[in-house]
């Protein structure tokens, strides 16, 4: 446990952050998953209406350096790719 007064600000600053964090990557999660879902089942109607939330979770992501950039990047290539071969 912290002792100084300055560590236990950093402390409570570290799992306000973290919670923020997690809630955005799970947003993300679900996100990816449920557009992979559809793209499996083949509902390139849906999957597509899905993917603009999805680039935007991305891009908001990747702005509040939760996720890389390049991550961010690599999952908008891939997830595209994988509907447009559904068609």
């Amino acid at each position: 446990m912290p002792i100084t007064k300055s560590a236990k600000k950093a402390l409570r600053q570290s799992i306000r952050r973290r919670a923020q964090n997690l809630k955005v990557k799970n947003t993300l999660k679900a996100l990816v998953k449920r557009v992979r879902m559809l793209a499996l089942q083949k509902n390139s109607g849906e999957a597509r209406a899905i993917l603009p939330a999805l680039f935007k979770a991305l891009d908001k992501a990747a702005k509040l350096n939760v996720i890389a950039k390049n991550t961010a990047s690599r999952h908008k290539s891939r997830l595209t790719k994988l509907i447009s071969k559904i068609l």
